[in-house]
């Protein structure tokens, strides 16, 4: 999963880069990479299953966690955007794993954060200081491209 998620960019990338002058396939929202990430996931999982929950920060809009392995790993996605700090992420990815550790969904969940515009100025930094592993359970964060 974390090598798709490290490909994910040069994938998007690949798909507005069509020839012929066909339309191309863009991502401009979160929706469109859960939708891309969902695609390629397929190619190494049979099984996905979702969890769809509305989260206060997003304003009544719903959100597609990816479930995978029997549900020990739950598969997050954010998208960086104007006005979406990393204080921001710090707080929904807080909400995030208080749902996902309080519900015993998952031993791990997953954040793929997508920063194709470079918005947030130490990805690395801020992986670090967001991944928390303990006996129970492990809030993994990657933050793509770099």
């Amino acid at each position: 999963v974390k090598a798709l998620c490290h490909r994910f960019h040069s994938v998007a990338r690949q798909l507005r880069l069509r020839g012929e002058y066909r339309a191309t396939l863009s991502v401009e929202d979160e929706f469109d990479v859960q939708d891309l990430l969902h695609a390629l996931l397929r190619l190494q999982f049979d099984d996905i299953g979702t969890d769809e929950w509305t989260p206060s920060y997003t304003e009544g809009a719903p959100r597609t966690t990816f479930l995978l392995n029997d549900n020990r790993l739950a598969v997050l996605v954010k998208k960086t955007r104007t006005g979406l700090t990393a204080k921001d992420l710090t707080e929904q990815l807080r909400i995030d794993t208080e749902r996902y550790r309080a519900k015993n969904r998952c031993t791990t969940l997953l954040c793929f954060i997508y920063d194709p515009e470079g918005r947030i100025g130490n990805p690395r930094g801020l992986e670090a200081t967001l991944t928390t592993v303990n006996d129970s359970f492990t809030l993994d964060v990657l933050i793509s491209p770099k």
